[in-house]
């Protein structure tokens, strides 16, 4: 079954310019698109925890510069 949508000009220019060759359908670029966009490899729980500390570290200032971490290795 086929389905028309309408896209704008600007969109319609953005799916020609991520065409992979000049006659690829406009339906093969927006699959590509599609499949791209959806993550199959979820976060773990401990990974989404590490992430909720590093943001709370943040919030709270605990952060250090790239120079600070150089001196405090020895690496110049």
């Amino acid at each position: 079954m086929t389905t028309t949508i309408c896209v704008n000009p600007q969109t319609k220019e953005m799916l020609n310019e991520l065409r992979q060759y000049p006659k690829e359908p406009y339906n093969s670029v927006i699959e590509r698109l599609a499949r791209m966009a959806i993550d199959d490899n979820e976060l773990s729980d401990e990974a989404i925890q590490g992430i909720e500390e590093a943001l709370e570290d943040i919030k709270a200032g605990r952060l250090h510069s790239n120079d600070e971490i150089k001196r405090e290795f020895g690496i110049t």
